[in-house]
């Protein structure tokens, strides 16, 4: 049964997280939110109004969540002050005291996402690296390990650019995921993953090392200003090669973006028209300018430092080993588990959050 010291602990946590939640701003908030759309203008600018209506939602999300969170607290208090009486009243007492927990553990990783992107979209890509047809093996499990996890999440992915490789996996995988901390959680993957396996192409099942490379960018709003010239950007057409209908694959609806100042090409096939290609492939590049010039202040605030930073981009930060024993261990956290299959199937909640948990630890 949940003990006293336990439920002091709770209810200090629910308290603390009213206040890093700030939730008697978010109120506020949410108020003047609700009144602009309360004004039948607003609509004149769509766009305008679903950012609203987004942000609007968002701040409800929050403050539900504290809100039902300090609920179960009550609950717990009433059922145990009843356990004395009736046995049944513990067990219901350890049930919701458990979902208090989960809540709370929910509210606090709410908190570690205050980055200008972190609560928005995320647009996140695979690449083999060495190994060959292996690799690109490697990278079809990747993709679809971070498609099931986002499912599971209740996000949206969206295919902007899935290639098939020669025989067997993807060449390269490019996907949209649209959910609330989508960009904040996933950037948990960013760098370099290995895998150790026996081989599935050799004849003679040796043991094989394969690598892919995981990149993770915010999908970025219209109201922030990238440096981004179109006269700076070739646009290529071609037929599109990625899995599809009729029309993906018998038109020439594929886009190819280089931004010809930094070389950066961007590729994007798996929409149905010209058009959706094309703003899908600018979104991207947008991203990856931002990114850019973003990776560039902080080498000169290094330099200016007089620091050497390691530069985590391309590091490997987990190994997926199948054989000769199983396990997946977060090179950063050291969160592991022996239980492979389900982390390739999706269940990745404890190495994100394990990373996120190491993360805050490191900046003190």
């Amino acid at each position: 049964m949940v003990e006293a010291r336990e439920l002091e602990a709770a209810a200090k946590r629910v308290e603390e997280a009213r206040g890093f939640l700030k939730i008697d701003e978010k109120q506020q908030q949410l108020q003047e939110l609700e009144r602009q759309l309360s004004d039948s203008g607003v609509w004149d600018d769509p766009a305008a109004a679903s950012r609203l209506s987004k942000e609007a939602a968002d701040l409800r999300s929050v403050i539900e969540g504290h809100r039902s969170a300090a609920a179960t607290l009550e609950e717990v208090r009433a059922a145990l002050e009843l356990a004395d009486e009736d046995e049944s009243f513990a067990e219901e007492a350890d049930s919701q005291f458990k979902a208090l927990c989960e809540a709370l553990d929910a509210l606090e990783l709410e908190s570690w996402f205050t980055g200008p992107f972190d609560g928005g979209d995320a647009i996140l890509s695979v690449n083999p690296g060495q190994g060959g047809l292996e690799a690109q093996d490697w990278t079809d499990m990747l993709y679809k390990m971070y498609v099931r996890y986002a499912e599971s999440k209740g996000w949206k992915v969206t295919g902007l650019d899935i290639v098939p490789g020669e025989g067997i996996g993807l060449d390269r995988a490019t996907i949209q995921v649209e959910g609330r901390n989508a960009y904040g959680m996933l950037s948990s993957e960013a760098g370099v993953h290995r895998l150790v396996r026996i081989s599935p192409t050799d004849a003679k099942k040796r043991r094989q090392t394969t690598f892919a490379s995981v990149e993770v960018l915010p999908v970025m709003p219209d109201d922030i200003e990238v440096d981004l010239n179109p006269a700076d950007v070739r646009v290529d057409v071609y037929r599109s090669s990625g899995p599809g209908g009729q029309c993906v694959n018998t038109t020439d609806s594929a886009v190819r973006l280089t931004h010809i100042p930094t070389g950066i090409v961007v590729t994007c096939q798996n929409e149905k028209s010209q058009i959706q290609n094309k703003e899908a492939a600018f979104r991207v590049l947008r991203a990856r300018l931002y990114e850019l010039e973003q990776r560039k202040r902080q080498e000169e605030l290094d330099q200016l430092r007089g620091e050497r930073m390691e530069n985590s981009f391309g590091s490997q930060i987990r190994n997926y080993v199948l054989y000769p024993y199983q396990m997946v261990k977060d090179l950063r956290s050291g969160v592991e588990t022996g239980n492979v299959d389900s982390v390739l199937g999706g269940d990745l909640d404890n190495f994100v959050i394990g990373y996120h948990k190491w993360n805050v630890s490191q900046k003190g």
